[in-house]
């Protein structure tokens, strides 16, 4: 090849190198809203969602943008950050616990909706059925069915000796606190418990609440799982010291602030394992199809500096089965 047919090949190459690249189509940016009561309460939960997607190939600012919505506490704020979020046209919601879920189902019938530790989502309308959603809605359930709602009875009876009387503890905000609340009044007719019935729609209300446990004489507490009471769960526990009462709960961030006794399944692994319905919706996968998921696994954490504070001996054979003590 003489100079003047190599220099025409080799200028004919630059021309060509830019005009290819700018043939190939970008690599596309997944964008994912998140729709959260209170990040600032649960920093770890939505960290684990994040490392979820890590695990999975999807790095913020590089392939993935993740529009946080939160309503900083506040129940009613939801409705307006959901219709937020549909504005953007994000490819999908992710949507932690009933309240951001059914404020997302209100906003968009078309965008998908990964709930997360939703408790029992059939019962309370959010999907037709586990296996088969339809709709735009799938994710983790929290749990599904009553099992759990005697189990938190049965675990204060054998960790305070003669206990008859337990306060419980519900948010009327939250409409599964309905069904619950008919499930654990069975539950305590089973295991020869009276029950008190109280209700905090908000943090101004647990003084009140917990002066009626004391003026009623409550021997325990069992705090029904609510984001509200999860925000404000040091506050809980600090109160149920104070009343000395032994307290369970369902969720595991509640014996990290000084609550007694948590049976229930692990959110942390529900934030994680939600990035794979992330993965499969942007892969082409329709949420009414995928079905949703249910722990197999229930965690039994034990306080036992909160049981020493109170006086209380954990009996050897409860704390045999726990999944976790803190000491």
């Amino acid at each position: 090849m003489d100079r003047r047919a190599f220099i025409g090949t080799l200028a004919g190459g630059l021309l060509a190198a830019p005009l290819s690249a700018e043939a190939q189509p970008a690599a596309k940016i997944a964008r994912i809203g998140y729709l959260a009561f209170n990040l600032a309460a649960s920093p770890h939960l939505h960290e684990a969602f994040r490392q979820g997607l890590r695990d999975l190939g999807y790095v913020e600012g590089r392939n993935a943008v993740i529009e946080y919505r939160e309503a900083e506490g506040t129940f009613e704020r939801l409705p307006a950050l959901a219709a937020e979020l549909v504005s953007l046209k994000v490819d999908l919601i992710v949507a932690g616990a009933y309240q951001a879920t059914l404020a997302a189902k209100n906003a968009t019938k078309t965008i998908p909706i990964i709930m997360v530790a939703v408790a029992d989502p059939v019962r309370i309308g959010l999907i037709a059925n586990l296996v088969r959603p339809g709709g735009n809605i799938t994710g983790l359930a929290l749990f599904a069915g009553t099992e759990m709602i005697g189990k938190h009875l049965e675990l204060l009876k054998e960790a305070v000796p003669n206990l008859s009387r337990v306060a419980v503890l519900s948010n009327p905000a939250n409409p599964m606190h309905v069904i619950r609340l008919r499930e654990v009044e069975v539950a305590g007719r089973s295991l020869r418990v009276q029950l008190q019935i109280l209700k905090a729609q908000g943090p101004e209300e647990f003084d009140s609440a917990f002066a009626a446990m004391t003026r009623e004489r409550a021997g325990a507490l069992y705090v029904v799982g609510d984001p509200m009471f999860v925000s404000h769960r040091r506050r809980l526990a600090e109160l149920a010291a104070k009343s000395r009462l032994p307290a369970v709960y369902e969720l595991k961030d509640h014996a990290e602030a000084g609550g007694l006794m948590v049976y229930g399944p692990s959110t942390l692994d529900m934030y994680r394992r939600a990035a794979t319905y992330v993965d499969k919706i942007l892969k082409g996968a329709k949420p009414g199809d995928l079905p949703v998921e249910q722990p197999t696994k229930f965690e039994l954490v034990i306080n036992l500096k909160t049981a020493k504070a109170l006086g209380l001996t954990i009996p050897p054979s409860l704390l045999q089965r726990a999944d976790q003590v803190i000491e």
